[in-house]
Order: structure tokens, then C-alpha cells, then sequence
């Protein structure tokens, strides 16, 4: 498992690094980790952290109990993202070990994914697809439009879906389509990369509560989220 974590969210507004931004009194990163090291089909979780944040996020993770001095506890390490997305889940592939052949990538910023979820995509890749990911139907209308906002198409919701994380890929599939990459032209997902190269990619169902946190209103939601969680004695 791959979390890129070095990304700053301008758009939480000014202030820490937006995996690092506090949810219920804790890091949206810890939550992310917390939950993909619980996940049954999860051995090791490699964090892409800032390159100058490498020691911050190795400290934050010990300690809330998900990583030891040498990273066994918890299946866990920690390396150097680079200056995209792209860069940091290329940095990580690397220095995962080589008899890792699945390999599911997740953004730190959907810090609420259940477990059920992250299972399901690894079950799915193992189960013999290439490239898997989670995504929702869309429920609002979606229209096309042009530089100038004029709408020039009304679209099929009803082949459209709204794609989240962890998705999952052999990872020989992963390799190559990084290899292949334009890194002037990034992809805004990995399955994406995949696509590029030609790869076949699986979508299987999402669910609402792995929404991304981008907005501080995204920010209210997971609280909320949370808050009924704990109430329900599902989460410490």
C-alpha cells in the first residue's frame, strides 16, 4: 500500500500539510494509516511524506502506535515524496520490497475509507484484474462545456462514475505504466497511467464515506463522520 502524503491542499486553506490537517483531534494521515494497516489484505504501508517533512511524519506515526524504530510493528515506512503526486507514488514503488506483487495506492486526504473497501480492491486485482478501482454513479446532472461556459453537451450520467482510492494493480502493471509517464503531463490518478499505457481498468463499488477532503466543508463532513463513528463505538 501506497499513501502520497506530500501534497500541501491549498485549498484547506493556509497552515500544515493537508494530510497532516487534524481531524477529531488527530492527523487525516494517522486515520488513513490507521485504517489500511487494519485492512486484512494489507502487509505494509509505504508514506510518501513531504521531503522535508521525512522525520515530522516518522515521529507523528510512531507516535499514535503505527510505527516502531525499525518499522515492523505495524508493517510501516516512511520515504521522501517528491514535488507531484506522480513523483511520490513513483518514489514509494521503489522502495517497496520485491516480493510485493499488488500494489494499492491511497490518498492521505480520504482519511475515513472503510476497511471493507480496501479489501475489496486488493480481492479484486489478486483475483486476476490488472488495474482496480473504487467509484460511486454520479448523481448530479453533468454537463460538457467550453472555454467560455457554454454548454456544448449534456453527458450520459449513467456510464459515468465518480472514482475514489485505494485502487489497486498488479504490480508489473504499476511499474510499467510509471515508466511510461509524461512527467510533464501528470495524470490525475494512477489508473489513469494505467489507461495511457493501454491497461484494462476494473471499477468495482465505491463507498460515500472514502470521500476526499479538499474543502474546508469536506473538512465538516468528516468530522461529522467521524463524531457518529465514535458514538457508535466503531473507532477509538
Amino acid at each position: 500500500m501506497i499513501v502520497p502524503a506530500a501534497g500541501r491542499g491549498e485549498r484547506l486553506g493556509p497552515g500544515a500539510p493537508k494530510a497532516l490537517r487534524v481531524l477529531g483531534g488527530v492527523p487525516m494521515l494517522v486515520h488513513a494509516v490507521r485504517a489500511l494497516a487494519s485492512a486484512r489484505s494489507i502487509d505494509l504501508v509505504v508514506v510518501a511524506a513531504p521531503e522535508d517533512g521525512v522525520a515530522e511524519v516518522v515521529a507523528l506515526l510512531g507516535e499514535h502506535g503505527l510505527l516502531d524504530a525499525d518499522g515492523a510493528r505495524a508493517g510501516a515506512m516512511v520515504v521522501a515524496g517528491g514535488d507531484t503526486r506522480q513523483d511520490s507514488v513513483a518514489r514509494a514503488l521503489h522502495a517497496l520490497p520485491p516480493d510485493i506483487d499488488v500494489v494499492l495506492v491511497h490518498d492521505a486526504a480520504r482519511p475515513l475509507v472503510p476497511t471493507s473497501l480496501v479489501d475489496s480492491v486488493a480481492f479484486a486485482v489478486r483475483g486476476g484484474a490488472e488495474a482496480v478501482v473504487p467509484g460511486l454513479p454520479v448523481a448530479d446532472t453533468v454537463k460538457a462545456v467550453d472555454p467560455l461556459e457554454t454548454v456544448t453537451a449534456t453527458l450520459d450520467r449513467s456510464s459515468l462514475r465518480a472514482i475514489q482510492t485505494p485502487q489497486g494493480f498488479r504490480r508489473t502493471t504499476l511499474t510499467a505504466a510509471h515508466a511510461a509517464a509524461d512527467p510533464d503531463a501528470p495524470a490525475t490518478d494512477d489508473a489513469g497511467l494505467v489507461e495511457l499505457v493501454g491497461g484494462t481498468v476494473l471499477v468495482v463499488p465505491g463507498d460515500e464515506e472514502a470521500f476526499k477532503v479538499t474543502r474546508p466543508l469536506d473538512l465538516v463532513l468528516a468530522e461529522a463522520v467521524l463524531a457518529r463513528r465514535r458514538a457508535a463505538g466503531v473507532v477509538a
